[in-house]
């Protein structure tokens, strides 16, 4: 059966898109429902979060996206036999906080250009981008409080429980990602386990908690939950491996960061990165180390540094290697899931995010 991937993301994409302005208004006024649902004592300047809170996000969030968590989310509940309409608004938790952590980071690595624009703080200011970021990991959780009646306590307070273990590691993912590029940690020692639990705290967290959430919403069981939120963090994880590869390789791609290797100038360690200094001749090692430490935009020393991890076969390496960490993650989940669409949907939804091309 031919799934349309593509298709499915931008159909979702669209639903996701309104439900996130239902709780993230573009525009506050004094009946949004953050003041609905908490009320201010005594008055809130409207002016003032629009400029900080709602037109920042809402730049930063019509500027497209794949919008692949709550769709995976929403396939996890079809997969387990549920209706995901009945679950619509919890699907934008972990699609906001993704996109707080990516206006966050950009400040971190002093980002340039993010989906073709320049980042939220170059246009808004750090101290904007700064708080607007951090208010995306909080404001999606209204949705917990709008439809706490909804749910069964022990569903609530498994959520919530799933939310705060993951936005932890979200913390710890990112912590050892600006250690090893920052060079407050040895980056040369990075081994290849410590690269891929870096990405499961940092890229898998977000997919995790998307699986989990819908897990627990459509009352599966503590196994089931388990391993779909593990093959969610794989396929996570995969995403990553091809995002870095796609930032050495993909045109397109690199064209909306920026320019062609963008991991080289921030001084990223990725897979392909610790692949080719395991492998290289010492000259290759040394000349590979030197231009990820002087954090350069020169394209020329870029594309030397890409040369040097195509001469040893670290991109096919990192190709096969989140193929198979898919294949192997899916065989089981796909025990505790009855054949259906969506369970097929689920499939060739994982392969898709590995063989992307943007």
């Amino acid at each position: 059966m031919q799934i349309d991937i593509e298709s499915l993301l931008k159909e979702k994409a669209a639903i996701i898109d309104q439900l996130i302005e239902k709780y993230i208004p573009k525009n506050f006024e004094k009946n949004s429902l953050v003041f609905e649902l908490s009320p201010p004592k005594y008055e809130p300047s409207l002016e003032a979060l629009n400029h900080t809170i709602a037109q920042p996000i809402w730049d930063f969030l019509e500027r497209g996206g794949k919008r692949w968590r709550p769709a995976l989310f929403l396939l996890v509940i079809e997969a387990l036999g549920k209706d995901s309409k009945k679950f619509l608004d919890f699907a934008i938790i972990p699609e906001v906080i993704h996109n707080g952590t990516i206006m966050v980071d950009d400040v971190e690595d002093d980002s340039t250009f993010r989906r073709g624009k320049p980042c939220t703080h170059r246009a808004f200011g750090i101290d904007v981008a700064i708080n607007a970021g951090n208010a995306m990991y909080f404001l999606p959780l209204l949705t917990l409080v709008k439809n706490k009646n909804k749910l069964q306590p022990e569903a609530f307070n498994k959520i919530y429980e799933i939310f705060t273990k993951e936005m932890i590691n979200l913390s710890l993912g990112q912590a050892m990602d600006i250690a090893w590029h920052r060079e407050l940690a040895n980056a040369d020692s990075i081994t290849e386990t410590q690269y891929l639990q870096m990405c499961a705290y940092k890229t898998g967290t977000l997919a995790r908690m998307a699986a989990k959430m819908a897990a627990v919403l459509a009352n599966a069981d503590k196994n089931a939950v388990e391993k779909l939120g593990r093959f969610a963090e794989a396929v996570g994880v995969a995403f990553q491996i091809q995002d870095d590869i796609l930032d050495l390789t993909g045109k397109e791609f690199a064209e909306k960061k920026g320019g062609r290797g963008q991991d080289i100038t921030e001084g990223k360690r990725t897979l392909m990165v610790i692949h080719t200094l395991e492998k290289a001749v010492p000259s290759d090692k040394e000349k590979l180390k030197k231009i990820l430490k002087m954090h350069t935009s020169n394209q020329k020393l870029r594309e030397d540094a890409i040369n040097i991890i195509q001469k040893h076969g670290s991109i096919d390496y990192a190709k096969q290697f989140a193929r198979n960490l898919v294949q192997q993650s899916w065989k089981e989940a796909e025990k505790i899931l009855l054949p259906s669409g969506a369970k097929e949907s689920l499939r060739a939804f994982a392969e898709y995010l590995v063989e992307r091309k943007i």
